[in-house]
């Protein structure tokens, strides 16, 4: 039996906590170090894995010989994070948002490159199962053409005191947080994005960034996806993926995915919906195995660039109100 890689953890905060879920769900890595500016909270969350904690990233990296870390700090740490980690041979699991700039990426990435370290970005939904199983039927063409591609993520949460609200920490609001998920759901299905619309609608908790976005999204084959971004509007949809296919209806739900064809009147279930710590132990599991050389990241380096740069053009169509083209220049990233 292989030895578990060994992972250190960077950030205690929310997330991380399914990030435990996930560790102890696993049988081929481990968590074996924590770190967070709060040490009590470094301390707390490291004692049910025996690990060891430490009030500092840097001090981690000396005391403690990890493979691999996963980042889950805000996103204006990720680029000194990251490139200290690569710099020392670490393989790198960043959280989304990626970064605060394309700029910022590129560098995370050539870093990565010259380093020869596995990089890349921590986007859960690729990895949830029925979104896996969704995307086999499209590509089996079983749904006929795909004609409209929906995507929400609509939940009504109070972000007046959280980092996520804070421009300077988070690079926005619900466009750059959810939305970044969005570019990623949509790119796995229906390949590069070419043009986005971005337009803000309302404001229900007075935060100082985007908190209710609507965003279109055309892609290089001409589907033009919808997403429906909000944290200040509670919609209780069933779904956060639709896809309206010329022969049939898929839906991808919370806690139910399935689909219709055209021909047939009845649903065929192919799901249980979003399974959360299924999700977050698969991106360990693929990120893992793409260290080993087991298997390739689902989420290479090229796709987290691709998100930011959609999430770049959809702030700047945001701000001009206007049709924005996606940027892809990877000419700028060392090879």
């Amino acid at each position: 039996m292989k030895q578990k890689l060994k992972f250190g953890l960077i950030g205690t905060g929310g997330i991380a906590q399914t990030y435990a879920q996930a560790f102890a769900s696993t049988e081929i890595a481990e968590l074996i170090a924590v770190a967070d500016v709060r040490k009590e909270s470094a301390d707390a969350f490291a004692e049910s894995f025996s690990a060891k904690s430490f009030d500092d990233y840097k001090a981690l990296a000396e005391n403690v010989n990890v493979d691999a870390v996963i980042i889950s700090t805000p996103p204006n740490t990720h680029l000194e994070i990251a490139t200290y980690f690569m710099k020392r041979g670490v393989h790198v699991l960043c959280e989304k948002p990626l970064c605060l700039s394309v700029a910022e990426a590129k560098e995370m990435i050539s870093c990565a490159e010259k380093t020869g370290v596995k990089f890349t970005m921590a986007s859960k939904f690729r990895y949830v199962e029925d979104v896996v199983k969704a995307k086999s039927l499209v590509a089996s063409g079983v749904l006929g053409e795909v004609i409209q591609f929906e995507n929400a993520f609509t939940a009504k949460v109070d972000m007046s005191r959280r980092w996520n609200s804070q421009k300077e920490i988070s690079g926005g609001g619900v466009l750059i947080d959810n939305g970044t998920h969005s570019a990623d759901i949509i790119r796995y299905f229906l390949g590069a994005i070419e043009e986005v619309l971005a337009v803000e609608a309302g404001n229900t908790q007075s935060l100082s960034v985007d908190e209710n976005v609507k965003l279109l999204a055309k892609t290089k084959t001409g589907i033009t996806a919808s997403v429906d971004l909000t944290w200040g509007i509670n919609k209780e949809l069933p779904n956060f993926i639709s896809i309206y296919g010329t022969q049939g209806t898929l839906h991808v739900g919370w806690r139910e995915s399935k689909y219709k064809l055209n021909s047939n009147p009845d649903w065929t279930v192919i799901g249980k919906g979003y399974d959360k710590v299924q999700a977050f132990c698969s991106k360990i599991e693929n990120f893992t195995k793409a260290i080993r050389g087991e298997e390739e990241l689902l989420i290479k380096p090229e796709d987290a660039l691709a998100s930011v740069e959609v999430i770049e053009a959809a702030y700047k169509s945001v701000n001009e109100n206007h049709w924005t083209r996606v940027e892809e220049k990877r000419d700028a990233v060392t090879r």
